[in-house]
């Protein structure tokens, strides 16, 4: 059994070392384990970092976004073919260790996708972000009629079918959105687990900002309307 694990990863030259140290160290059981990042861009010293630790990246030669990362890790699993499939943030916000957590479902075979919830737990999430994340999970909910507690999770984990299936077609943070579009539209179950995320000063400046999200939802509403025959 092989699991592949995605980081994006964009100008974070600060986390990208601990986060990797911390993936490294964890081990799971009967798995063969691959950890490859998806360079988007980065004009500090990320790409160095990474090379530190000897594992392999993916360079773009311009910032993407999130979901241009996501298409390139997506691609590089199709290539190599692992059973399962991890995304993680670079961030530092994600605990490595849950990670066994969120491929449980898979191995028992009662999901295609995992989705690590910060929400599902009493979890000190910062107010501002939890009223966000809500209004997240609402206009997804509204948009593709699946509800789910964490929809702006950067932690989850897929297998190899869901992600032959699923077709990325945004770029930046809105791709978590299109995420669950995709699960909904391709009938893939999906399971939600709780997480233990690491909020840090460093964290909270990083991933979505609460004044990007009127921008996230105009492109949401498009992609939306623009699925519509």
């Amino acid at each position: 059994m092989k699991v592949l694990i995605i980081i994006p990863a964009y100008n974070e030259q600060k986390s990208i070392g601990d986060v990797l140290d911390r993936l490294i160290k964890v081990r799971l059981e009967g798995a063969e384990r691959e950890i490859i990042v998806v360079n988007d861009g980065s004009t500090d010293r990320t790409a160095k970092e990474v090379s530190k630790r000897n594992v392999p990246i993916l360079n773009h030669v311009i910032n993407r976004g999130l979901g241009g990362a996501l298409q390139t890790g997506f691609e590089y699993a199709r290539r190599v073919k692992p059973d399962y499939i991890v995304t993680i943030d670079s961030d530092g916000q994600h605990n490595p260790q849950d990670i066994e957590k969120l491929i449980k479902p898979l191995l028992g075979g009662h999901a295609d996708v995992v989705i690590g919830s910060r929400m599902l737990q009493n979890q000190k999430m910062p107010l501002d972000r939890k009223i966000i994340n809500h209004l997240a999970n609402i206009v997804t909910f509204l948009l593709w009629s699946i509800w789910i507690t964490d929809s702006q999770s950067g932690l989850r984990a897929f297998t190899m079918k869901a992600v032959e299936k699923i077709n990325i077609k945004t770029n930046r943070m809105e791709v978590s959105s299109e995420l669950i579009k995709e699960i909904g539209k391709n009938h893939l179950r999906v399971a939600e687990v709780p997480i233990s995320p690491i909020y840090t000063t460093y964290s909270r400046s990083k991933g979505q900002k609460n004044a990007n999200a009127l921008n996230i939802l105009v492109k949401l509403l498009i992609h939306k309307f623009a699925d519509i025959k």
